[in-house]
């Protein structure tokens, strides 16, 4: 499975599987005395698992032991968020020492849990000022309540791609910037083949299409999701109502979300040939960066482009943003080579020509602020899109919360209901939303 297909479901996954760490952990008891020149055997879990990506990490690993060639690795691929923690629960020498999570809605239950070790220690003991290093959006979520327990390694950024030659052929210029141009686009873009069927329609707003979990769109709006006391405040902003309108509005456009959701089912799976965007049922969709290296290897039929997504009519000044999110690394707390797996973790994630050699061979954004200007990095003009994005001030990423994100998934359910027309009372029901993010966090710290 690749990363990117699991990063929205973990959390309902770990909950499911009673992995929630938050409040009852245990975390095995590890050691930061041990002697980082000394010889010693690390063991590195990580979720990648397709060919060249595998490929991509052990060059990196070989790398790092020719810079330390007392520290030997051992990797082990294709392992989830699940398994992992199960091992850290257990610890024991069949735990890892370093570990990585596509997953960075479940950093903040890492944090508040201690099965990972906090790095503030380690970044300050080798001068390491992560403030300088790191863009505030990627710190954000690889901290938790005062514990920076992960850094980023890579990051993933949100745009549209579009199709050039459907948008020619409709008569529009250039992508749309607002949501009111975004409305109007996509109704000129649907091209019917039927009273009840489409050839194409113009951007599919339905929340169970591939990557359009709604936390994404709804970044556009730049959002708060919490309060300084740490409770929701969906019901109470402007943005939230302003966001569900929208959707509703692009859903009505283009024949209403009934129709758009049984043409939704006829599509093929996100990652093969049949993909919605590359066989042209869709003129503008929403998705990362990795995207464009898969269009490419496709050989995509037409011209397409990148932009960053529309942004609300009254913030036009925030066109350029996106909603970001990536991959995370840390040491396990239990792991008794806590400087040497130190060592690999700053390689890996402050290592310029590492960053930057990584993130060119998997297509992700570079993750440190050296690594984004780098002249090495690759220049292809629709990956430079994502590139811009991961470093517009406005761009967001999600708070972190005690339990694993559990509160983005209660925004996914009800804009479920949302998008069908079941939210009857839109002000009732994100009050009742809140009560219930509100009572899930306060559950998970009992």
């Amino acid at each position: 499975m690749q990363r990117w297909r699991i990063r929205t479901c973990v959390s309902a996954a770990l909950a499911t599987a009673g992995l929630l760490l938050s409040g009852c952990a245990n975390p095995g008891v590890g050691s930061a005395e041990d002697d980082a020149t000394a010889p010693v055997t690390l063991k590195f879990w990580h979720g990648w698992s397709a060919p060249g990506e595998v490929k991509a990490i052990n060059d990196s690993i070989a790398r790092f032991e020719k810079l330390h060639p007392n520290i030997h690795v051992t990797s082990t691929g294709n392992v989830t968020d699940a398994t992992i923690n199960q091992a850290l629960r257990a610890g024991g020498d069949g735990a890892p020492d370093v570990i990585t999570s596509f997953t960075t809605n479940n950093v903040g239950q890492y944090c508040d849990s201690g099965m990972w070790a906090d790095l503030d220690p380690f970044l300050r003991k080798t001068g390491v000022d992560k403030t300088k290093v790191f863009p505030k959006s990627l710190l954000q979520y690889t901290s938790f309540d005062g514990k920076q327990c992960a850094l980023p390694l890579l990051a993933d950024a949100f745009g549209m791609y579009y199709n050039k030659d459907a948008f020619e052929k409709a008569g529009i210029s250039r992508p749309p910037r607002t949501m009111s141009e975004f409305v109007r686009d996509a109704k000129k873009l649907t091209v019917r083949s039927g009273k009840d069927s489409y050839k194409r329609v113009g951007f599919m707003p339905n929340f169970r299409l591939y990557q359009n979990s709604p936390d994404r769109l709804f970044g556009q709006w730049g959002p708060t999701y919490f309060d300084s006391k740490g409770n929701s405040v969906l019901a109470k902003q402007q943005s939230t109502y302003d966001f569900f309108r929208v959707t509703g509005q692009l859903a009505d456009a283009q024949g209403g979300y009934g129709a758009l959701e049984r043409f939704r089912t006829s599509f093929g799976d996100e990652m093969s040939a049949q993909n919605a965007f590359l066989t042209g049922k869709l003129a503008m969709h929403l998705d990362g960066e990795w995207r464009g290296l898969m269009l490419n290897e496709a050989k995509a039929g037409f011209d397409w482009g990148v932009a960053p997504l529309p942004v609300p009519d009254d913030q036009a000044d925030t066109y350029g943003r996106g909603y970001l999110t990536g991959t995370v690394t840390g040491i396990a707390h239990s792991s008794t080579h806590q400087n040497a797996a130190w060592e690999l973790v700053r390689f890996l994630t402050t290592d310029t020509r590492q960053v930057v050699s990584f993130a060119n061979a998997i297509h992700n954004v570079p993750s440190t602020y050296a690594a984004l200007k780098s002249p090495d990095l690759d220049a292809d003009p629709t990956f430079k899109a994502f590139i811009d994005i991961a470093q517009n001030k406005y761009s967001q990423s999600m708070p972190q919360s005690t339990n694993g994100g559990m509160y983005i998934t209660s925004l996914q359910d009800f804009a479920y209901s949302a998008e069908a027309g079941r939210a009857h009372d839109l002000r009732k029901g994100l009050r009742t939303l809140d009560e219930q993010i509100d009572a899930d966090t306060l559950q998970s710290k009992s």
